[in-house]
């Protein structure tokens, strides 16, 4: 079945002006929140301004929650939760959309910092699925936190500001790499040799009568630097997070700007557009929910990923608030609601046709795509919606003049992967994945169509207002 180009929705004018507006407000976000901190951050600071209470205040005032509050919940700065109360009590149900905001990179060791042969380096372990090849020979940059014995943080965030310094995977010069070339593309480089070169100046000599023996010059002379930058010792590399992500802004893509290159696509392009549907809610029949988790990439793992308690906890509480909760009414309001598992699906490529089947592919500028499934092999791992739920998205997505399209992850037995689709479906919930096609999905830059984003924005602002 052929789907319509969404761009033919939108002429050139105040309406292709929209799509244009809604794409640029979101270039810059993804250009300023490259890790799952920085995205909360954002997040929790529009929200504010959009007047969303904190749910703990909420809960410490004892203030009744209403129909038409705003709520949120702040899971250690890493995941989030935001809720719009609805006219009908909680027990019916909510319409949540859902996404993760982390995304492949290199995590910093807890013990990186060493010296060889007259080089500073940070020694790293890779994070998520990501092809190890293309991390090399690309500026990169550091973001993240290092929490002080003290209890105070430090944020990093060296790479991205003009005028900083940029960091850099090395790789193996063309002339001496024939060895190198015949080796399997997962292992022409190796996980362990993704260590970061950060410096190769030695410490200045003291003087004469102060002179201590410095074996690690250039380790020492970095040392100096983050001591004078940020007032940190070697040993507070222990509790840090620092992320080793793509250096530079998000660009628009092609002579026609129709698209978006950036780091972290995948799943902020959901992300962003779950949080802004959200926003347009104001007094919605059931309560409306954006859910933004950490952890997917690697599992949906941890006490931030969407396997913890903190979203049906939250919901607990928020239920409380509103004078409405008990153990089964939370039991039902998980089980009577619906979900958008906003993530990104694969763009058909005509540089690697043979992957895909075209009659079940995602294409870009065919809007906002629906993955009945994922999974791997006989749909392994896989939330498979129901075909009555397909239905009420059709119905939903047409009314309200949506461009969309239904895709799966490639040709059979190809490859695979999940989303957080899953693990709301075990409370009983009508769930579906539905996102935004990406070209070079985990790559360190990957594409979007700008159409494609808005649709994604307008489907969910149809989900959240029309799903009974």
């Amino acid at each position: 079945m052929e789907r319509q180009n969404a761009w033919q929705k939108y002429p050139e004018g105040k309406k292709r002006e929209e799509v244009y507006k809604f794409a640029e407000k979101y270039r810059r976000f993804l250009s300023d929140c490259k890790t799952e901190r920085e995205c909360v951050s954002f997040f929790v600071a529009e929200a504010k301004k959009e007047g969303f209470l904190d749910l703990e205040q909420v809960i410490a005032d004892g203030t009744r929650l209403k129909a038409g509050d705003r709520v949120y919940a702040n899971n250690m700065g890493k995941s989030l939760a935001l809720f719009v109360i609805g006219k009908k009590g909680m027990e019916q149900g909510m319409n949540i959309v859902g996404a993760h905001i982390d995304s492949p990179r290199l995590d910093l060791k807890q013990d990186p910092l060493y010296e060889d042969t007259d080089f500073a380096m940070l020694d790293t372990h890779y994070y998520g699925g990501v092809k190890k090849y293309q991390w090399v020979a690309i500026p990169l940059a550091l973001h993240g936190v290092i929490a002080r014995k003290d209890g105070t943080t430090v944020q990093v965030n060296v790479g991205d500001k003009p005028g900083d310094p940029v960091f850099g995977v090395s790789d193996l010069l063309i002339h001496l790499a024939g060895e190198q070339m015949e080796k399997k593309a997962s292992k022409v480089i190796e996980g362990e040799n993704l260590d970061l070169l950060i410096g190769s100046i030695p410490v200045p000599e003291e003087k004469k009568e102060e002179k201590k023996a410095v074996k690690e010059k250039v380790k020492a002379n970095i040392m100096k630097i983050l001591e004078e930058e940020y007032g940190i010792e070697e040993e507070d590399f222990l509790s840090a997070e620092i992320e080793v992500v793509p250096a530079g802004d998000a660009r628009d893509y092609g002579f026609d700007r129709s698209m978006l290159m950036g780091y972290g696509h995948d799943d902020r392009v959901c992300a962003y557009p779950s949080f802004m549907a959200l926003l347009e809610m104001k007094k919605p029949k059931l309560t409306s929910a954006c859910l933004l988790v950490d952890k997917e990439e690697i599992g949906s793992v941890g006490a931030s990923g969407m396997q913890s308690r903190f979203f049906e906890n939250t919901v607990a509480e928020v239920m409380n608030a509103a004078g409405e909760y008990s153990e089964l009414g939370l039991r039902r309001a998980l089980k009577n609601s619906s979900v958008l598992s906003s993530d990104v699906s694969a763009a058909f490529d005509p540089n690697f046709p043979s992957v895909m089947t075209k009659r079940n592919a995602a294409y870009f500028g065919r809007g906002l795509v629906f993955n009945k499934y994922t999974g791997a092999r006989g749909k392994a791992g896989s939330n498979d919606a129901n075909a009555e739920y397909v239905a009420a998205m059709r119905r939903i997505m047409d009314k309200n003049e949506v461009c969309f399209q239904t895709a799966e992850l490639g040709r059979v037995d190809q490859g695979g992967g999940g989303t957080i689709a899953y693990i709301l479906a075990d409370y009983g919930m009508q769930v579906i994945d539905s996102g935004v096609a990406v070209l070079n999905m985990h790559a360190p830059w990957e594409i979007i169509s700008k159409v494609d984003l808005y649709e994604a924005f307008r489907g969910y602002v149809a989900f959240l207002k029309d799903q009974a």
